[in-house]
C-alpha cells in the first residue's frame, strides 16, 4: 500500500483567509501602536519626574502585575461568557483610563505613583483583554491555521514594535508625554468598532453556565493535571523573570549608558521590534527543523548575549543589534510557549490555560522589573544586565532537567459520543454526589498493560471534574476489576463527560479491547443519600443500574 502523503503545512499568511482574523488584526496593528506610544510616554515621563532606577522599573512592572494577578479570573470568564463581548468591556475600559491619563498629564497633575496607577489600570484592562483574544484565535481560523496566526499575531505587535517606540520618541519630544497618551486613546476605536461589527456564534448548550468560583477551579485543576503545560509555564515564568531586565532598564541605557534622550529611547525599541518581527517569520522555519526544548534554549542564550551588549556597549548602532537578537530571540521563545499551550489544550478550558500562562509570564515579567530596577538602583543599570544574562544561562541550563513537550498533532474537538442517560429516579441539576463504578474483566496476562492504562485514566478522569478516584480489584474473582469516581451533582457528572475529547478517546478504546467479559463493561450509576434521608422521602426508588459507556 503506498504511503500517504504528508498534508502541507499552512502557509504564514493562511489565517488571512478569515475574513474576522484579517479584520481584527488590523485593528489590534493599530491599538498595538499606540500602546507602544503610551509606553515610551510613560517610561520618559517617569525619568523626568523621578531620579528613581526602581519607579523607572516600575513603570513596566506596573503595566505587566494585573495580568499576573487577574488573567485566572479572565481565563474563566473568557470561557464561560462570550469573548467578543469581553474583549469590547476591556478596550472600552481602557480607552476611558488612557483618556483619563492624558488629561492628567495636560493639567501637569502628574505624580510618579499617579502615574503608576494608571498604567496599572491599562494593564488590568490588558489583563481582561489577552485570555479572550488568545483563546478567539480558535473560534476565528481553523486548528491547523493557529502556529501561523499565533505568529502573525506576534508580528503585529512587533511591526508596530519596529516604528512605534521611534513615533512615540518623536511625539514626546516634540509634544511631550500627553500627546503620547492621547494618540493611545485614539487607538482603541479601531479595535472596538470590528469587535462590535463581530458575530461570533457560540456554539448552544444544554448546561448552566459555570459559576466564576467552579470554572478557576476547573481550570486550575487541568493544568495541574496536565505536566506538559505545566512545564510550559515554568519556562515561561524563568524568561520572564530574566529576560525582562532589557525592556525594564532600557530607559536607563539609552539615557545613562549611551547618553541620548527619548527619541533615542524610541530608535532603540524600534531595533528590538525590527528583530522581533525577523523572529516571528523564523519561528515557523524552526518549528519544522528543531525541537521545542532547543527553541527554547536558544531564546535564552540569545536573550543573554543581547542583554551583555546593552550592559557593555555605549554606541546606539551596537545596541541596536543586541537588540534586535533579544527581540528575535523573545518573539521565537514567546510563540513557541503560547502555540505549545493553545495545541495542548480543549476549547472549554483554552481560555483559563491561556491565562494561567499569561500570569506565569508576566508575573516573571513583574517580579523580574522589579528585581532588576533594585539591582540597578544599588549597582547599576549594566551590572543588573550583566547578573540577568548569568540567569538566562541558568534558563537554558534547567532544559536539561525539565524538557518541553514537542507539539503532538493532537485531536482535542469534543468527542461527542456519549448521551445523558434516562435515569429511573427525577434527578435535578444540583442532585448528589454521583457516584460512578465501571467493572472491567482483564485476564492475568493482560494485566500490566491495564494498569499502565489506568494511570492514564486516572489522570484524565481528575483533570476533567472527577473527585475520590478509585480502582479495587475482586478478592473471590481476581479478574474483576472495578474503576469508581464521584461527582458532586449530577450537571458536573454530564459536564464530566462531554469535556470528553478524540484523543481521551484513545484510552477508553484501550481498555474496551482489554476488557474481555462477554458484555461491555458493566458501569453503574447512583446517587448517594444519607441513613435518615428516606424518613423524609414519599417513595424511595431503587438505584439505577445501566449498562454503556460512561
Amino acid at each position: 500500500m503506498p504511503d500517504q502523503p504528508i498534508p502541507a503545512r499552512p502557509g504564514a499568511l493562511a489565517p488571512f483567509e478569515s475574513g474576522v482574523f484579517r479584520n481584527v488584526w488590523f485593528a489590534t496593528l493599530a491599538s498595538n501602536l499606540g500602546s507602544l506610544i503610551q509606553g515610551v510616554g510613560a517610561a520618559w515621563m517617569m525619568t523626568s519626574i523621578s531620579d528613581s532606577a526602581d519607579l523607572v522599573a516600575l513603570v513596566q512592572a506596573s503595566t505587566t502585575l494585573p495580568i499576573m494577578l487577574f488573567s485566572l479570573v479572565s481565563g474563566a470568564l473568557a470561557d464561560n461568557f462570550n469573548r467578543r463581548s469581553v474583549m469590547l468591556v476591556a478596550q472600552c475600559f481602557m480607552l476611558v483610563v488612557s483618556v483619563g491619563l492624558a488629561l492628567a498629564a495636560y493639567a501637569d497633575v502628574m505624580t510618579p505613583w499617579l502615574l503608576l496607577a494608571f498604567t496599572f489600570l491599562i494593564g488590568c484592562g490588558t489583563a481582561l483583554h489577552n485570555p479572550s483574544w488568545q483563546a478567539a484565535v480558535g473560534d476565528m481560523v481553523t486548528r491547523d491555521q493557529v502556529p501561523a496566526a499565533v505568529a502573525l499575531n506576534s508580528m503585529s505587535f512587533n511591526l508596530t514594535r519596529s516604528v512605534g517606540p521611534a513615533i512615540g520618541g518623536a511625539i514626546v519630544a516634540a509634544a511631550g508625554a500627553a500627546a503620547a497618551f492621547a494618540a493611545n486613546a485614539v487607538s482603541y476605536i479601531a479595535l472596538i468598532f470590528v469587535l462590535f461589527r463581530w458575530k461570533l456564534e457560540t456554539p448552544a448548550s444544554t448546561l448552566p453556565r459555570e459559576s466564576l468560583g467552579l470554572a478557576i477551579s476547573a481550570g486550575l485543576r487541568y493544568v495541574a493535571m496536565s505536566p506538559n503545560i505545566e512545564k510550559v509555564l515554568l519556562r515561561g515564568f524563568v524568561f520572564g523573570l530574566t529576560a525582562i531586565s532589557t525592556l525594564a532598564l532600557l530607559p536607563l541605557v539609552a539615557r545613562d549608558i549611551i547618553h541620548g534622550g527619548p527619541l533615542l529611547y524610541g530608535v532603540l525599541l524600534g531595533a528590538y521590534g525590527v528583530g522581533a518581527i525577523g523572529g516571528a517569520f523564523l519561528g515557523g522555519r524552526l518549528r519544522g527543523v528543531i525541537s521545542n526544548e532547543w527553541i527554547a534554549r536558544i531564546g535564552f542564550v540569545a536573550f543573554a548575549v543581547s542583554a551583555i551588549v546593552q550592559a557593555l556597549s555605549t554606541t546606539a548602532w551596537l545596541s541596536c543589534i543586541g537588540l534586535m537578537i533579544g527581540g528575535a530571540s523573545w518573539v521565537l521563545t514567546l510563540a513557541m510557549f503560547n502555540v505549545t499551550v493553545q495545541l495542548s489544550t480543549p476549547r472549554w478550558v483554552v481560555g483559563r490555560a491561556m491565562s494561567l500562562y499569561q500570569m506565569a509570564t508576566f508575573g516573571g515579567m513583574a517580579l523580574g522589573s522589579w528585581i532588576w530596577g533594585v539591582v540597578a538602583e544599588n549597582y547599576g543599570p549594566a551590572e543588573a544586565l550583566m547578573a540577568s544574562a548569568a540567569l538566562m544561562l541558568v534558563g537554558a541550563a534547567i532544559g536539561f532537567v525539565i524538557r518541553l513537550p514537542e507539539q503532538a498533532d493532537l485531536n482535542l474537538d469534543p468527542l461527542n459520543r456519549w448521551r445523558e442517560p434516562s435515569v429511573a429516579l427525577d434527578l435535578k441539576a444540583r442532585s448528589g454526589p454521583i457516584v460512578i463504578s465501571i467493572e472491567y474483566v482483564i485476564r492475568e496476562a493482560d494485566l500490566h498493560d491495564f494498569l499502565d492504562v489506568m494511570v492514564e485514566r486516572r489522570r484524565i478522569r481528575r483533570r476533567d471534574g472527577a473527585r475520590q478516584w478509585t480502582l479495587a480489584r475482586d478478592l473471590e474473582n481476581p479478574e474483576i476489576w472495578v474503576e469508581s469516581y464521584h461527582t458532586p451533582t449530577w450537571h458536573e457528572y454530564v459536564r464530566h463527560n462531554l469535556r470528553m475529547t478524540h484523543a481521551d478517546a484513545v484510552v477508553r478504546d484501550k481498555l474496551v479491547a482489554l476488557h474481555s467479559g462477554a458484555e461491555p463493561p458493566k458501569v453503574r450509576r447512583m446517587i448517594e443519600r444519607p441513613t435518615d434521608w428516606a424518613a423524609s422521602q414519599d417513595q424511595l426508588k431503587p438505584m439505577v443500574d445501566i449498562h454503556g459507556s460512561s
